[in-house]
């Protein structure tokens, strides 16, 4: 990784108010990689301010590659706009600077390994007991008082441990989902209970504990599958590119190409059959006449569908599909996303200066000019900013 052996100070804070919802809220997180970063980056997009505490060597997720330049694409995308201070936590000096953010702060949010909190004294208990007002964030694996209580817990290993890659993949292989979905649920989550918390401080003018555990998001995640296996006694199938309980809602081959098809109602069956298929026996066909019944026949349903799409182009296919209100997709490519109409995007300029173009989050607009910070480029003005309340305390 490269950076400047001395960090050098990030330009002054601007006077003008920040804008966004949570522009008077102070969030002061001891995170890494992707979960917590999330769920702090939302705060950060949403106005507050958030200031990053992170060892010398740094966020681990600076250095995961190197597409960014300057730093990672993971560290690039969760953490613009953040404030970054290099802080030794075992050190008596910095905890105090630590504390003596945290009796400024709203939000503390931490994703330290099972137990780091409690032996630095950053437990929930004990600061919320000292600070009354304080919202305290706890994202980890496995809920407290669980057998896994103190396990250490990964994105893929919790898709494992939750069922996620069971009812993913082929017939033959299971599969993680592609993306770090643990990890996104997680984050997102803690966003979620975040504002929640800062809606019920506005009540009670008192913070809280929040546990958010990355096996109870995809534990909820998994509700539907689970629920069949628990009350039905059906396990989901894995189908790969194709829906387990929902039918037909998977791609089709066309002359020239696949096109993703997805059927959710009596109607839009009927539609399909008529106007896209041009075979209207088939709404009339028992082992069609419902959604489950089109689930469990759907080699016989298959069948029907590739004997029309393998003779006519995507051209004609998609044509027919507008024309039936019917639902469809391609499947792209990494490529096809780069360049998709749909796809709007953010200018974030790298710690070294290089500007990228992220994907625009989804929501209200995010402020421009949120820097992503180099390592320990905040670190001399916050110390200057807490140190007489460190000093004091």
């Amino acid at each position: 990784m490269s950076q400047p052996s001395e960090p050098q100070p990030s330009d002054p804070r601007p006077s003008k108010p920040r804008r966004g919802p949570l522009a008077d809220i102070l969030v002061v997180a001891v995170e890494q990689a992707v979960a917590g970063p999330l769920c702090t980056l939302r705060l950060g997009d949403a106005g507050a301010r958030v200031v990053k505490i992170e060892a010398k060597e740094g966020d681990r997720a600076r250095d995961y590659d190197t597409a960014m330049g300057s730093t990672s694409a993971a560290f690039g995308w969760l953490n613009r706009g953040k404030e970054s201070v290099v802080l030794n936590l075992k050190e008596a000096g910095d905890l105090a600077l630590v504390r003596s953010m945290l009796a400024r702060a709203d939000v503390f949010v931490q994703n330290l390994a099972p137990g780091a909190s409690e032996r630095l004294g950053l437990g929930a208990a004990q600061l919320t007991a000292e600070f009354p007002r304080l919202i305290v964030v706890d994202i980890m694996g496995y809920g407290r008082g669980t057998p896994y209580e103190t396990k250490r817990a990964y994105d893929m290993l919790v898709q494992s441990e939750s069922g996620i890659c069971a009812v993913t993949g082929t017939p033959e292989v299971p599969s993680k989902v592609g993306i770090s979905i643990a990890d996104i649920g997680t984050g997102t989550n803690a966003y979620c209970a975040v504002l929640e918390a800062l809606f019920e401080r506005e009540t009670t003018g008192r913070g809280q504990a929040i546990e958010v555990a990355m096996f109870d998001c995809m534990a909820e995640w998994m509700s539907l599958p689970l629920l069949h296996y628990d009350y039905m006694g059906v396990e989901t199938a894995r189908y790969g590119l194709s829906h387990a309980s929902v039918y037909p809602y998977r791609p089709y081959h066309a002359a020239d190409g696949d096109i993703v098809v997805s059927i959710q109602s009596t109607a839009e069956w009927t539609r399909f059959c008529t106007t896209v298929l041009r075979r209207p026996e088939l709404v009339r066909d028992p082992r069609f006449a419902d959604n489950w019944a089109r689930v469990q026949n759907r080699h016989a349903l298959d069948g029907a569908v590739h004997e029309v799409f393998g003779s006519h182009s995507c051209e004609e296919l998609i044509a027919r599909l507008e024309e039936g209100q019917i639902a469809w997709a391609r499947v792209s490519t990494l490529h096809d996303l780069s360049v998709h109409g749909a796809l709007r995007r953010l200018d974030v300029e790298m710690p070294g200066g290089e500007h990228s173009r992220m994907p625009r989050p989804a929501g209200r607009p995010v402020p421009s000019g949120r820097k992503v910070p180099a390592l320990g480029a905040d670190t001399a003005r916050v110390r200057a900013e807490f140190a007489a309340d460190a000093l004091a305390r």
